[in-house]
């Protein structure tokens, strides 16, 4: 029933500040047939900080049960705010959890949904249980769902000098003659992120890799150097 009462009033909630006139233009640049509310973020962080004050989780099961019971809800905003709640809980941000997120990205599976919980849910897991999290992440590298390739390749963005150059370039090698825009783009994003720590190695890896890397993926990986 508890969680019932979450669903219901995130429902009341957006619905209260919802703006018609926005929710047009927000499905039309996600390119999307998916309904909004018309909330943009500001509105939406007011909302998750009272849900995170109203609605805590009393343990890692009733945590991931409330992330899947407002992700499941039909509005765009309802999935951004049960990401924003499943980060607000680091103590189950844990690799019990990788499961929930992988159930994230490939029922996201858009950029949007995909690169915050690749970046601050996967991400985060990997960075305080890499010997835990790392084979999960390797198994996605090749995997037949583009979204998960897509966050092998990302899960590192906020990792700096912590990041496992290793698991990177794999990523990044595996990946690197996919057609896809997402994909290519996804290259580049994590080199130049990766260049604000390691110029050095990022120079060294497109210059090794650049016969096989798309244009895309180059211009971006070497925006900044």
């Amino acid at each position: 029933m508890a969680d019932i009462d979450v669903v219901s009033w995130v429902r009341a909630e957006l619905e209260a500040v919802s703006d018609p006139d926005k929710a047009g233009p927000m499905a039309a640049y996600m390119k999307t047939d998916q309904p909004f509310y018309g909330v943009q973020k500001a509105g939406r962080t007011r909302i998750v900080r009272g849900l995170v004050r109203a609605f805590p989780p009393a343990d890692r099961d009733s945590y991931e049960a409330t992330v899947r019971a407002i992700w499941g809800l039909p509005h765009r905003e309802e999935q951004y705010v049960a990401i924003a709640y499943a980060r607000a809980f680091p103590e189950y941000v844990q690799f019990a959890s990788m499961p929930l997120y992988r159930d994230l990205v490939v029922q996201g599976a858009w950029w949007d949904l995909v690169d915050e919980t690749a970046s601050h849910l996967v991400g985060q897991v990997l960075l305080i249980d890499r010997d835990a999290a790392t084979p999960t992440v390797r198994a996605w590298i090749d995997d037949p769902d583009l979204w998960l390739r897509r966050t092998s390749i990302h899960a590192q963005l906020r990792h700096a000098e912590r990041t496992d150059t290793g698991l990177l370039s794999d990523a990044c090698v595996a990946n690197v003659s996919d057609p896809d825009f997402f994909i290519r783009k996804a290259i580049g994003w994590a080199l130049r992120q990766h260049a604000r720590t390691d110029p050095e190695w990022v120079r060294t890896f497109v210059a090794e890799h650049e016969a096989a890397m798309s244009p895309l993926s180059i211009r971006e990986a070497t925006k900044h150097l």
